[in-house]
């Protein structure tokens, strides 16, 4: 039995990385749909050669797909289920989703009142542009109509990846955990990146050689959980290492804001000796008070 006809509503990274892998699995994607720029138009006539499909502009779609995928900026996405709406009068019996982790379903709230079965339908990774990311074991979280609801969990098992029902009171908070897994994370990174260059060592140079420290962290945190995989300064309480960290960091404002705000993350959270001390070392000319 042939699966769902998919239309992908923006050839961008995530928008891409859709289109691919559900032709892999055997959907048929009716539409690659582009905004009226250059650039995204050059995108989807790329990608819809790669998916067999056609490449379109929302003036011109013809959106009579079993499912319509917005993989477009939360931004725009009331703006375009409202030109969606206009389009024609009645969606019923198409299932319309956004990708958005932050915003409701409410957001298609024009195309439910035609009709139209709405969802949110977050996957949590990140995606950049020239990578086919593979779905599977990839968490993606779910809210909206039931109908929707149903056929989204279809399409996410047949991507080989999980899902769970998110109110959509808690899509705020869930995504600003999102943006801790990846994009803070890497600004983290970039952070450290910046201290290494204290230490005379360059950017490439420094991602070279926290590669090995940064997985074997990550690797101790999933398998032993975040106690057993703590160790450094605070931990031991050493208080003159903190104060000396703190020292060399006045040359990069930003980055001893950033180890200060970290340090008493972990003091909260964490196990580390002598708790006093480094709070208020930390505290310390900082600005803040607790």
């Amino acid at each position: 039995m042939a699966k769902t006809k998919i239309s992908i509503v923006g050839p961008g990274s995530l928008g891409s990385a859709l289109a691919v892998a559900l032709h892999t699995r055997g959907y048929r994607i009716a539409e690659i749909v582009y905004r009226e720029t250059a650039a995204s138009k050059r995108k989807a006539k790329a990608l819809a050669r790669r998916v067999h499909s056609v490449a379109c502009s929302l003036s011109n779609s013809k959106l009579n797909a079993d499912v319509v995928w917005l993989c477009v900026p939360d931004r725009s996405i009331a703006a375009v289920a409202r030109q969606l709406a206009r389009k024609k009068k009645s969606w019923k019996g198409t299932t319309v989703l956004h990708s958005s982790g932050a915003l409701p379903s409410d957001e298609l709230s024009p195309l439910r009142k035609q009709g139209a079965d709405v969802a949110s339908l977050h996957p949590l990774m990140t995606f950049v542009p020239g990578v086919d990311q593979s779905f599977a074991g990839v968490p993606f979280a779910v809210e909206g109509d039931a109908a929707a609801i149903r056929r989204a969990r279809q399409v996410v098992r047949d991507l080989e990846g999980t899902i769970s029902l998110l109110p959509k009171s808690k899509k705020p908070a869930y995504h600003a955990w999102g943006a801790f897994t990846s994009p803070l994370l890497l600004a983290l990174l970039v952070t450290s990146e910046q201290v290494a260059k204290l230490a005379g060592i360059p950017p490439k140079e420094a991602r070279k050689r926290m590669l090995p420290i940064v997985l074997q962290t990550i690797e101790n945190y999933v398998n032993h959980g975040p106690a057993r995989a703590f160790s450094g300064p605070i931990l031991r309480g050493d208080i003159r290492t903190l104060e000396r960290h703190l020292k060399a960091l006045t040359r990069r404002p930003v980055a001893q804001k950033v180890y200060r705000a970290l340090a008493q993350s972990a003091l909260q959270s964490l196990p580390a000796a002598q708790k006093k001390a480094q709070q208020h070392l930390l505290l310390k000319n900082s600005g803040n008070k607790m």
